[in-house]
């Protein structure tokens, strides 16, 4: 089974709808592309939530940094991921504990078993290989 993406009217949908976004692999570094779109989803009117175990208890961009999603207090909207592909199912077995919503890969992520993991657990929301911040602009054009 191969992957596909919902319709952009569907991904339109997630974002219309969204407040809270967690981002995991939110790097502190402001010239990473993460910490970059941290900062637009914000400007954006976002929530946001770092996920990152190696600064938990920091804070990037005013907020503080939780280590993993089950850390992360109250309802979780979109689950944002900037880690490496193969990390993607360690990453859904994650969001799996959590009552998030939708499990979006950045672009250039792409993961079948994590597919398969959110899928066989009912969890259909699932968006890879797609850029946020694309999205966000698509959808405002």
């Amino acid at each position: 089974m191969t992957f596909q993406n919902p319709t952009d009217e569907q991904i339109f949908s997630y974002l219309r709808t969204a407040k809270r976004i967690a981002v995991v692999g939110l790097s502190n570094k402001e010239e990473r592309t993460s910490y970059k779109i941290a900062q637009l989803l914000q400007d954006e009117g976002y929530e946001i939530i770092p996920v990152n175990p190696v600064l938990a208890g920091q804070e990037i961009l005013g907020e503080k940094v939780y280590p993993d999603l089950m850390a992360v207090p109250g309802k979780i909207d979109i689950v944002d991921v900037f880690r490496r592909s193969e990390f993607l199912p360690e990453v859904a077995e994650e969001f799996l504990q959590t009552d998030a919503t939708v499990f979006w890969a950045q672009l250039g992520l792409e993961s079948e078993e994590a597919a398969e993991l959110l899928k066989n657990a009912d969890r259909h929301d699932i968006i890879m290989n797609r850029c946020i911040k694309i999205e966000l602009a698509k959808m405002s054009s």
